[in-house]
């Protein structure tokens, strides 16, 4: 029973302290090293066409949030931290978007532009 408070107030000392347990970066790191495998096996089968970028994008998003979460510690920021962090990725990804749409508009419109014999 004592040794159990006793771990148990070193345990509450240690998150006062800002330090994480060793067990939760090593479930980080082997989920890295998974989604990294991921990513590697999307070229291994050599996957093509929107699935492949998908994929990529996929692992690429949930890699950089792991790191982001756990690494930067935004997992345990105030609210407004993250804020900062996830607006401008957000934004970012629409404006991408967008310019993904926009590239075809303009292949397309260059396309009926330049054809031969047009």
């Amino acid at each position: 029973m004592v040794s159990v408070m006793a771990q148990t107030a070193t345990q509450s000392s240690t998150h006062e302290q800002g330090q994480h347990p060793i067990k939760l970066y090593l479930v980080v790191w082997a989920w890295l090293f998974i989604l990294s495998t991921g990513s590697y096996l999307v070229d291994y089968f050599q996957l093509q066409g929107g699935l492949r970028y998908s994929l990529i994008l996929l692992f690429m998003m949930l890699k950089a949030g792991l790191i982001v979460a756990v690494f930067m510690h935004m997992a345990w920021e105030r609210l407004s931290l993250i804020y900062a962090i996830l607006v401008p990725m957000s934004a970012l990804l629409v404006f991408v978007a967008i310019m993904v749409f926009e590239a075809d508009h303009t292949l397309l419109s260059r396309l009926s532009f330049f054809a031969p014999g047009g």
